[in-house]
């Protein structure tokens, strides 16, 4: 299993349209079992937790690649 944080632009971001997109993107690259949860980091802002089976062929720097192109992700970890 893996986790990966993804940090919004800002408070307003959509969570709901981020992980969706998120599941949408990981789904094509192979990703199995996605779940996400939200947790508060500071100031309002909440970070998308998703929690994914991954082929390990493929590596983890094409997840933190494909998901830092979502509209609205300022950051994956």
């Amino acid at each position: 299993m893996i986790i990966v944080k993804m940090m919004p632009d800002s408070v307003n971001e959509d969570l709901e349209k981020i992980k969706k997109e998120s599941e949408r993107v990981l789904s094509k690259e192979g990703a199995k079992n996605i779940s996400f949860e939200e947790k508060p980091v500071a100031f309002g802002l909440n970070a998308v937790f998703a929690k994914f089976a991954f082929p390990e062929d493929k590596g983890t720097d094409l997840i933190e690649e494909v998901l830092g192109k979502i509209k609205g992700v300022s950051s994956v970890d």
